[in-house]
């Protein structure tokens, strides 16, 4: 029965958010809350401005699960060996920030899982451009996070600036530590689910590994990173750096499959496989049917505009509606554009829509 469980917790965790019912509106901005220290400090600071959204976040994964809080932490102890084995210092950064909630560290673990749907259940479009492609010679990189409708009353910006490590600062909800977002290195990452590929497995959550990725000072040791760490699901990453390297990888439970741009300055991904050894037929069946107009659109859009791409431009394409429904900017009861992510590493900034791009203006965040 225990090995059961925990094969199938990651899923589970999944159906919280569209299982439980919404209680609060969706922000006009998300806020930003600021960290330093070491990794206790940080967590513990982090826990106390987000304790609100930790709180309801718990509550919506209870809901979602039909479990009680006890049940809910007996799962997430399930990982604590795993945690242990290969990020123990964010152990001890859930620690503080159980500390900062006034919850028990069970809890923040369980924030820190959170689960993966097995199939495409979220969209997204992400995209890294290179130096060559953009008007002042800067990366940029971003998507689109097309998750449940419930996730924006959860959801803010963090900047935190460990002892020792880079700064980070990314777009996160509900006392997870590691989500989309980039460091003072250069190196940022943005994800998209995948329909299909190898088999679900008890191992690690991609978040805590997310959070590794942004201690990385490349591409290449993020890229190393998720081959050394088994994974419980599979999981797209597009990344980039401070030397202007532009990366993508398809991180599977069988390891990582790396796509290269090829000369082209750009890469776009979506939710479906784009290696050859998993794009076929019958993972493209797993895969949102929109993931594959969604994924040529914003291709045609970076190529037309290659060489002089902006901030600008960037905020145009993730506000497109071309072939809506399957659209960049995806109006999707089950799974919508819940915030538009757009990153200048070089600058040390990121400009982020809350909810539709196309009904929301850009705010500016700055490490």
């Amino acid at each position: 029965m225990k090995s059961m469980t925990r094969r199938n917790f990651t899923s589970t965790l999944a159906a919280a958010a569209s299982a439980a019912p919404p209680d609060a509106a969706e922000p006009a901005r998300y806020p930003i809350y600021r960290a330093r220290g070491g990794h206790r400090e940080l967590g513990r600071q982090h826990g106390e401005q987000a304790a609100e959204h930790i709180r309801r976040h718990l509550e919506v994964m209870c809901a979602g699960h039909g479990v009680t809080r006890a049940e809910l932490r007996r799962r997430a102890l399930l990982f604590a060996k795993l945690f242990d084995r290969y990020c123990p210092h964010l152990v001890e950064e859930m620690r503080g920030l159980a500390e900062g909630a006034g919850i028990e560290l069970a809890d923040a673990m369980a924030c820190n899982i959170r689960g993966l749907p097995e199939k495409g259940g979220e969209g997204c479009t992400a995209f890294a451009i290179a130096p060559g492609g953009t008007a002042d010679r800067g990366v940029l990189a971003g998507q689109n996070s097309d998750i449940d409708s419930r996730i924006p009353p959860l959801a803010y910006v963090l900047h935190l600036a460990p002892a020792g490590k880079p700064e980070v600062l990314m777009w996160t909800f509900g006392g997870m530590i590691g989500y989309h977002g980039m460091n003072s290195h250069g190196v940022a990452h943005f994800a998209n689910a995948l329909g299909g590929g190898p088999a679900a497995r008890f191992a690690m959550p991609h978040y805590p590994v997310k959070r590794l990725m942004l201690e990385c000072a490349s591409v290449d040791q993020a890229a190393e990173l998720l081959g050394r760490i088994p994974l419980g699901s599979n999981g797209n990453y597009v990344m980039c750096d401070g030397a202007g390297r532009i990366l993508d990888v398809e991180a599977t439970t069988a390891g990582p499959e790396i796509l290269r741009d090829h000369g082209a300055g750009f890469l776009a991904h979506t939710n479906h496989f784009l290696c050859p050894r998993y794009a076929r037929k019958e993972n493209f069946d797993q895969s949102w049917p929109d993931s594959f107009p969604r994924v040529r659109r914003m291709n045609s859009l970076i190529q037309a505009k290659f060489g002089s791409i902006t901030v600008a431009d960037m905020q145009r394409f993730l506000r497109d509606h071309s072939g809506q429904p399957a659209a960049i900017c995806r109006h999707n009861g089950d799974s919508r554009t819940v915030a538009s992510l757009i990153a200048e590493p070089g600058a040390r900034r990121m400009h982020v829509a809350a909810g539709y791009p196309c009904r929301s203006e850009y705010v500016t965040y700055s490490m």
